[in-house]
């Protein structure tokens, strides 16, 4: 076909070519998620499937790499599903550091394909798809008295390494500058709380950081929505092959059948739940949520050194709504996956006992106000530490032609997503376009529209903070907003306004408080912020 292709997504494409070098701008009103859409989209996918009418392709799991192959399927023509037995970013998308990892980690135990694509995924994050969700972040390493010999040395060398891999990935220094070595003064206007007395020098490399991975999750389903992906939430699946899934609507109990030309697992750490071929073998991250201010109201991340080894580090990352995150453990989690992992005691006190070495004032127990744990997915191997387990991802089919993807890291989700519909597209034996979202920014990044937001909230039109979150979308956000007194926040001394609540009901998929309060928005991490807002969310739920 010369590098054309029917695109048979019924729902925007019907009748239409589509070169492969060609990229259709994706439009907010089409990608508007509300319970209204939902049910309709629910009512034609049974009406649908009694008719014989077979989606090209069922995405089970809207976390970052569900979301991401739906956006990837749906742009590349094919008609997609996208479903979830809870929320957007319910699982392990929701609890990583919101970093766009560089892959120096990876790097240091050789694995130099993670760290190179790691690399140049985080450079497509930063400058074309979410720009206004993605920016620089200022990594300071103190060099101590107190710290081991060659912790002293090894984050510079990694840092140059690092520096090496920014270039082959074509990152530009406007993006991220170049790693440098830096005085006493500098590590403590980046981390104002450090213990200067035993500060020699210290290290400042720039990485990629999220606003918040959940909010990213959520944009990506949007966009993959503006093409005509189905996305649906509190879809619970049963039975899934490569054919086909028992649907359960969990809001109305109901059940059917929906058969599908080929569906793709990508529940992450639940794959073996989907396909109990799967052995995975969790790994658990732990973060602890802070009042920015008990640590200087840092804006750069403190990197310290773990005790005894020589490529773990615990950061201090700064965070919305005046907080901080501390971060991260590495500790196996064996046993039933829960749907919310828990925090133990222990890793509290660890991550303390460690960002302590570096403070002037130690941390106490009483000064965490609130703390989330991750499960990652890692690929079973039978053997070692989960701190030592290959962070690559596999793409497995089983003999009932289910195709799963799990194990990888966030930062790599552009690159999973496409590895799996390329393999979606060779096993239906179509032709298609290659993969387009290399080039497609999500909803709110377009660079114009983003400009001219910025220069509305430089000129305090739109509150900053929320620019920050919708760039090129936010004055939509207010003026699409049906509540009164948009602009308030949502509590007092807490940086949401009342537009944003509506907005996610209206424009995200919101169903119930806690998709508001614990996932489009991360206000429930502490709870008495969690109670403040809780009636502004019952008031936007109303929405709905």
């Amino acid at each position: 076909m010369n590098n054309l292709v029917y695109f048979s997504n019924k729902r925007k494409f019907e009748g239409t070519y589509m070169s492969a070098t060609h990229t259709p701008n994706p439009r907010a009103e089409d990608g508007a998620l509300n319970k209204k859409r939902r049910q309709a989209d629910l009512d034609r996918l049974r009406d649908g499937a009694a008719k014989g009418e077979l989606p090209d392709l069922l995405v089970i799991g809207a976390g970052i790499t569900g979301v991401g192959i739906a956006l990837d399927a749906a742009s590349r023509g094919l008609d997609t599903v996208l479903i979830d037995a809870h929320d957007l970013a319910f699982g392990t998308s929701r609890w990583s550091s919101k970093l766009a990892h560089g892959g120096l980690r990876y790097l240091a135990t050789g694995n130099v394909g993670i760290a190179r694509r790691s690399a140049v995924e985080r450079g497509t994050l930063l400058d074309v798809t979410a720009p206004h969700l993605v920016h620089k972040l200022p990594q300071v390493v103190p060099v101590m008295n107190v710290f081991a010999p060659l912790t002293r040395i090894l984050p510079r060398m990694g840092f140059l390494a690092g520096d090496f891999l920014r270039i082959i990935a074509g990152t530009s220094a406007t993006t991220l500058p170049l790693s440098r070595t830096v005085g006493k003064q500098r590590v403590a206007e980046l981390s104002p709380t450090v213990r200067k007395k035993d500060v020699q020098f210290g290290y400042v490399n720039y990485d990629g950081q999220l606003r918040d991975d959940a909010r990213l999750v959520t944009a990506i389903a949007r966009t993959a929505a503006s093409y005509g992906a189905t996305v649906l939430t509190k879809v619970r699946c049963e039975n899934a092959t490569g054919t086909g899934a028992t649907l359960v609507d969990e809001l109305s109990g109901e059940k059917f059948e929906l058969p599908a030309r080929t569906v793709v697992n990508a529940t992450g750490v639940w794959a073996g739940d989907v396909d109990s071929s799967i052995k995975v073998r969790p790994s658990r991250g732990t973060h602890l949520v802070l009042d920015a201010a008990k640590l200087g109201n840092p804006t750069g991340s403190l990197t310290v050194p773990v005790p005894g080894y020589t490529n773990r580090f615990c950061f201090v990352l700064p965070a919305e709504h005046n907080r901080v995150y501390i971060g991260l453990t590495d500790e196996s989690a064996p046993g039933p996956i829960p749907d919310v992992p828990e925090v133990p005691e222990e890793d509290i006190t660890f991550l303390l006992d460690v960002i302590n070495q570096a403070l002037e004032t130690p941390l106490t127990r009483e000064d965490v106000n609130g703390a989330f744990a991750g499960l990652r997915p890692l690929i079973d191997s039978g053997e070692g530490n989960t701190a030592d387990l290959s962070r690559e991802h596999a793409l497995l089919e089983a003999d009932n032609g289910l195709i799963s993807i799990t194990g990888g890291k966030l930062t790599e989700y552009r690159l999973m997503a496409e590895q799996t519909v390329d393999k979606v597209i060779s096993k239906l034996g179509i032709t298609a376009p290659e993969c387009l979202t290399r080039r497609i920014p999500v909803l709110g990044s377009d660079r114009r529209g983003m400009d001219r937001a910025r220069t509305a909230a430089e000129a305090g039109r739109i509150p900053m903070a929320l620019f920050n979150r919708y760039g090129a979308e936010s004055q939509e956000v207010i003026d699409s907003c049906p509540l009164e007194r948009p602009l308030d926040p949502v509590a007092e001394g807490i940086d949401v306004t009342r537009a944003e609540f509506a907005w996610h009901v209206t424009h995200e998929g919101a169903l119930s408080v806690d998709d508001i309060l614990d996932r489009r928005t991360r206000i429930g991490l502490v709870a008495a912020d969690r109670e403040a807002a809780l009636p502004a969310a019952e008031e936007a739920l109303k929405l709905a």
